[in-house]
């Protein structure tokens, strides 16, 4: 394995497959589900065929985005010329659709913008400094060069959207507003994007946060909640993401961490964190299996509701404050 991959390579490996399989994490957001899909578009440009693959469910608010119809949560068995896993820091956050043993000599390119990346693959594009994976794939499609169509350019900028939540994240330059104005240029609807990504909140996950709120707890300088199953069966709620509810939580000017707790029906708990700049719970993930940003990230940890919330509170409580 590499520990860094040359934006050049990775093209030279992309233009060399005609048929390529991609993936994204479980439990997606934006940025996975717009990066699978513009790459999709970009490659698909670009006469390849292409696989789309995510095992959990596309979320309700990015059903919207072009093409999300073709993804899929399980590959057919079949012969890959390249294997690319989008905005997952491990292999173990793409899910049970992975399968790395039956890929025979195809490559696995990992391309992604998380500073905690295992860089699981054969061939490896991190970017750190990026604000979204899908800031990435505009830099790949541009050093190509491939045109960049409506369709990959809607897709790219939802994912854009989403992980800077509305370019109000501390990791926004002019860079990354520099490249939102050329997907924009490129044909996408940016009021429209961030209506439909953003601000999408059905009837079910309104009463979802009701319930979730209902229950907010708060010690010291960490606020957190639960999102249980049998909340979810009771309001119908089956997507199965929490919709923004814990960067909502960071809203309270009594936390410096949010953190929510979401209970799934195999036995997973889904931990999403975000906090303030000077705490950083990228480490805190990562330790916990998962990974992210220092001020948005995540993990799955398989055990009683109660008992993965005791252990990640004790973790965080264990957070220093690394600026000011």
């Amino acid at each position: 394995m590499q520990s860094t991959t040359a934006l050049s390579e990775i093209i030279r490996l992309l233009q060399g497959s005609q048929h390529v399989l991609m993936f994204t994490h479980i439990s997606p957001d934006g940025d996975a589900i717009g990066s699978l899909l513009g790459l999709g578009w970009l490659l698909q440009g670009q006469g390849k065929a292409t696989t789309l693959v995510d095992a959990d469910p596309v979320p309700a608010e990015l059903r919207h985005l072009p093409g999300a119809g073709q993804i899929i949560a399980e590959p057919p068995r079949a012969r890959w010329d390249a294997v690319v896993a989008l905005d997952a820091s491990d292999a173990q956050r793409l899910g049970p659709s992975f399968h790395p043993t039956e890929y025979g000599d195809a490559p696995i390119i990992v391309i992604d913008h998380h500073i905690t990346n295992q860089r699981f693959g054969a061939f490896n594009l991190i970017e750190p400094a990026a604000a979204a994976t899908a800031q990435v794939l505009v830099q790949l499609a541009d050093a190509w060069p491939v045109p960049i169509t409506q369709p990959a350019a809607t897709c790219l900028l939802a994912g854009l959207v989403t992980d800077t939540r509305g370019f109000r994240t501390s990791n926004v330059t002019i860079e990354v507003m520099a490249t939102a104005m050329r997907l924009m240029e490129d044909g996408a609807n940016l009021a429209e994007i961030a209506e439909r990504s953003l601000d999408y909140k059905p009837l079910g996950l309104m009463r979802l946060w009701g319930l979730a709120l209902a229950g907010v707890q708060v010690d010291g300088r960490i606020i957190w909640t639960q999102i249980t199953q049998a909340m979810r069966d009771q309001v119908q709620a089956l997507n199965g993401n929490d919709g923004g509810l814990v960067s909502f939580l960071l809203n309270a000017p009594e936390a410096n961490v949010a953190v929510v707790f979401s209970e799934k029906r195999d036995g997973r708990v889904e931990v999403s964190l975000r906090s303030r700049p000077g705490f950083d719970v990228s480490g805190l993930a990562l330790d916990l299996g998962g990974g992210g940003h220092p001020q948005a990230a995540g993990c799955s940890i398989t055990g009683p509701l109660a008992d993965v919330e005791a252990r990640v509170l004790a973790a965080i409580r264990g957070v220093k404050r690394t600026e000011g």
